[in-house]
This record gives structure tokens, sequence and C-alpha cells, in this order.
């Protein structure tokens, strides 16, 4: 028998350290012969922390949100008496958000302990790289990368086999590997949760598109945020190193190759790759103009290959089952599966990994169990910051690359945030604006200088102070920032206001001409109100941080509005619903 506790960030982020060491404090007091062990997050964030005990014909019983106060629970029963402490298991409702799951990427989540080479081999681990350097030509790699269809998981899906290609039929005396887990879309975790689970999945991902395109040598791009999975990453070199799958004569096939880590300092530009060269090179992360391309002249001028996270960690399952298998998934033109984090307001946060081409409604609904409180769907913003919002009009559409993108967001690394009625559109394409404007490298005007006037705008009209032809000057505005930017972050930067434009007109013009914001969100634009249902329990005058509540005890209560700063602590108390937003 032993006992698996998920410690990825999410579940170190609940607890799972001390959750963890209150089971091996009771099983040493008890003097059980029982095994406590870690591995990464599952994709069930919303469960965490979780604890999975494998009894001795390695049947699994998985138990959920397990604070250090239930494990005793646990230990008495299940691993003393051998019953299931059901208070504490997961329900059939959840164990649907896996099944319902097709998993590639994910595969090893959850299941391995990512600090233990041994576990990663145990499940095939490494069985592709000994396929590839010792049994196929750099060509045959690179067919049957073609044949699977892979499409980079980063942002603009551009075929992998054709990059790796590119970098082949460049000749050089050097040529690099890298790897972009630069994360920075808000909302995204998906590379993250894959170093922290299955760090052996992308390495041997690069192993073998290193060999692929004659790379000697790999460089790991982690922004320095990520500490657990540069932690987790470095354990997993250096046994991959002692195992011989890393550094000279790999399989005794000749083939060198070796990986390094660059801790990046989390500029959301250094995701474009010519940026993201420039910060390994010791620059600050600008943009370059291309071509050429780094296929031709990257690091250090050499040919060079960028794929993110998600995209090597589909080579191993690709070599090992066939191009033709991960082919067999998704759509004609968007093959495979793809990760998505799931977050904003949904009951079931988490990662999803589905095959291309699945509905959002499915992916929405069919496992992230729908909207939180019950309340309406209202869009969905994929692609972060470069993406755009999906309203519920078209919450039918076919996830992938093509469908996705005629709404006019993007699959990109494959954030979801997933808004209801409470959320004022004109207010989110303000939030993305100004963190894209933040994040300007500053490199072409038309970028630095016209997402600063957008932002400007968009401020004025959630502030109530929007006025005739702004929505025009918006538009104008984006469609010269999109054609005078040289990278992607300042050509899709105008993304998410074009989106709530196109969908959401009318949540502008409201703000603008009626001076009401549609979702009562803005807080220029709302007033919290008590209403006849008030019981007079003081219960909202107490939590006011102001002060700005007041009246007898059982009696109606009244909000002084020139106090009021609207934080919504009232409303969040009131057990009665007596305070509502006007």
């Amino acid at each position: 028998m032993k006992v698996i506790i998920g410690q990825g960030s999410c579940g170190v982020a609940t607890g799972a350290k001390k959750t963890a060491a209150e089971f091996e404090r009771l099983i040493e007091e008890k003097n059980l012969n029982i095994k406590v062990d870690i591995t990464g997050c599952v994709g069930t964030c919303y469960l965490e922390p979780i604890v999975d005990v494998y009894d001795d014909d390695e049947v699994m019983t998985r138990y959920v949100k397990v604070k250090p106060e239930c494990a005793l629970e646990i230990v008495e029963k299940h691993l003393v008496k051998g019953e299931i402490a059901t208070d504490l298991e997961i329900s059939d409702e959840d164990k649907l958000f896996i099944e319902k799951q097709q998993r590639v990427v994910l595969r090893n989540c959850g299941l391995i302990n990512p600090e233990k080479i041994e576990e990663y081999v145990a499940v095939g681990g490494y069985e592709a790289t000994k396929k590839v350097v010792t049994s196929m030509t750099q060509e045959d790699v690179i067919e049957e990368i073609k044949v699977s269809g892979l499409r980079g998981r980063g942002g603009a899906g551009f075929p992998t086999w054709f990059k790796w290609n590119a970098a082949l039929q460049n000749k050089a005396d050097q040529k690099y590997i890298v790897c972009n887990a630069d994360e920075g879309d808000p909302g995204a975790f998906m590379d993250r949760s894959v170093l922290e689970g299955d760090p052996h999945s992308l390495i041997e991902g690069m192993i073998i598109g290193g060999y692929a395109m004659g790379a000697t040598e790999g460089v790991i791009y982690v922004r320095a945020e990520y500490p657990l999975a540069i932690h987790r990453l470095e354990i997993a070199m250096a046994q991959a190193r002692e195992k011989g799958f890393l550094g000279k004569n790999i399989f005794g096939s000749g083939f060198d190759f070796d990986l390094r880590i660059k801790a990046g300092a989390g500029a959301f530009v250094c995701g474009e790759e010519t940026a993201l060269i420039a910060s390994l090179e010791g620059e600050r992360g600008m943009p370059r103009l291309k071509p050429p391309f780094p296929a031709a002249k990257g690091y250090w001028q050499k040919p060079t290959n960028i794929n993110n996270v998600e995209t090597y960690a589909n080579v191993a399952w690709i070599i090992v089952n066939g191009g033709a298998a991960f082919g067999a998934m998704g759509t004609d033109k968007s093959k495979g599966t793809k990760v998505f984090a799931l977050a904003g307001k949904i009951k079931k946060g988490g990662l999803v990994e589905v095959p291309m081409g699945l509905p959002l409604k499915d992916v929405i609904f069919g496992i992230g169990g729908g909207i939180k409180k019950d309340k309406a769907f209202k869009a969905v913003q994929m692609g972060g910051p470069s993406g755009g919002c999906i309203p519920s009009a078209l919450i039918e559409t076919p996830v992938d690359y093509e469908n996705i993108n005629k709404t006019g967001a993007i699959v990109g690394s494959g954030g979801m945030i997933v808004m209801d009625e409470t959320t004022c559109m004109v207010d989110m394409a303000r939030y993305f604006l100004d963190f894209t404007r933040k994040e300007s490298c500053g490199k072409c005007n038309y970028c630095r200088v016209g997402t600063k006037r957008m932002l400007e705008i968009l401020e004025r009209i959630t502030k109530g102070k929007g006025k005739d032809g702004d929505i025009e000057l918006l538009e104008e505005l984006a469609v010269k920032i999109k054609d005078g930017s040289m990278c992607g972050l300042g050509q899709t930067a105008p993304n998410p206001v074009l989106t709530t434009i196109k969908y959401f007109r009318n949540e502008y013009e409201d703000h603008i001409y009626n001076k009401k914001c549609t979702a009562k969100s803005c807080k220029a634009l709302i007033s919290f109100n008590i209403t006849e249902d008030c019981k007079g329990c003081r219960a909202c005058a107490k939590k006011c941080p102001v002060e700005a509540i007041s009246g007898e005890k059982k009696e109606m209560h009244v909000i002084d509005h020139d106090k009021c700063i609207k934080c919504g602590k009232c409303e969040e108390t009131c057990k009665f619903g007596a305070i509502v937003r006007g």
C-alpha cells in the first residue's frame, strides 16, 4: 500500500505539504509500513489537496480536499482497516472531469513522481528516444511528425514538422533547439503543470527534436516565477544525464545532446520567438525583423528551432504510437489533442485535454461543470491578451484553430477564462489592454503609443466619461496598431477590444450614452442600495470598511453614498438579498 499526494503548485497552495506531513506523522505514530510519495497536478485543481491511496493490488482510491485534519480519518479507516473513507472520496460526478478527457500531453501528470526518473521509464519513458537515435534517420523523424499533423501549441499553430525541417536544411557548425516555457498569459498554467508533473516528457521531446534537426544543445527558457517547475526540471535533467539519456553518445548512437535552463524575467513579449532569443543572448527582450527566421539565423545567428512545452510533450507519444494515431484524433486541419486551462467563473477550474474540434459547450459545461452559482454564461476569453472574447451565442463553436480564428479569438497557448453575466465586457477589454500596454517592449510607435491611447479611451468609458465617436476611434486605432506593429504582441493587442465591440457593442453604447454599466460592475457607474427585505441584522454594517451603513438593530438600514467606496462587502455579507446594485 502507498499514499500519493499531489504537490503541484495548486496543491501546495492549498496546503498539500501540510497534509503530507500529517500523513507521515500518523503513519509513523501507528507504525505502518506505508510510503508517502508525491506527484504533480492531475488537473482537477478545484479539488486540491488530492490524496491517492494505492492498495497492494494497485487499485487506486482518490480522496479530495484533504486538509491536514482529514488525514486521521483516511489513515484509521483506509490504511488501518482497509475501508473507504467515503466522506472524502471523489464523487462520481467529479470523476467525469478526467474520464471525459483524452490525454496525451497530460498522460503522466498526477500519476508518476516527477522527481523519480524510474517511474517515467516504467511507463515507457525514453523508449521513443532510443528508437529515434538507434533506428531512425532525421528525415524519418520529421516525416512522422508531419504525418501526425502536430502544430505548435504555443500560439499561431504553425506546423511543427515544417519548422524542424527548415532548421535541418540550414547547414551550420552549431544548431540550437529552444523551449519557450515563458508562459505569460493571464489564467494560463498548462506548461507549468507539465514541467512540475512530467518534466521528462519535455526533455525527451527536445532530445528527439534536437536529433531531427541536428542540434546538440538545447535551452529551456522558463519564467523565474516558476520555482517549483525549475527545481523539478533540474532534478529530471540530472537524472537523465546519470542514466545516459542526456549528454554524450546517447544509447551508444554517437548522438550528443544536452540541455540547460535559462530563468527569464517574466516579460510577456518574450513569448515572441525573436524577443526570446534576444533575452537568451543577454539583451533586452525585443523582437527582431523577420526574415531571417530563427531556423536560418536564430540564437547566436545559428539555425534555431523554438516550440513551447506542450508541443514537445506530444513528441515522444507520437514516435511510440505513430503519427497516424495522433492524426486520427482531432479534425482534418487541427489534429491531436489540446490542453486548456479553465479559469474564471467556472465550477470546475483546472486543466483539461480534449481532441481538437470538441465544441466549446462540451468543454465549459460538459467537463467544467458550467458557471459558478448557476449564473448565465456570457463569454469566454481564449488566447489570452492576444485572443478575443467568444460570446454565449457561439458556444457550439468547435475548438480548433480554424473555427476559433473565425470568431476573432485564437486558440493560443490554451487559456480559457470563463465569464458570467456579472462581467463587464468593456472592463474586460480594458484589463487585457492594460496588460499588453504594460508588457509592450516599446520598440514600435503604434504598439507603444497606440495601446496607451486605446487604454485611455477604455478607462474613460468605464468611468462614465465616454463620448460619441469613442467606439469608432477605438476601431480605427486597433486597425492601425495591428498593421503598424512588428511582432505578434502589437499585432494582436487590439483583439480583446475588437471582439468585445463586435459582440457586445450594446455594452459600450450603454456606458457612453446612458452612463450605465450593463453588468453593474464598473464602480463609477453603480451604487449599492438596501431594500425593504433588510432585517436589520447589522452584518453589513459590521463588514463595511468605511462605516457607510447606519441603522438601528432590527430596523431597515441605509447606505451613505458619499462615504460608500463600492467595495461590495455589504452585498457579499447580506444573507437576505436585501442589498442590490443600481
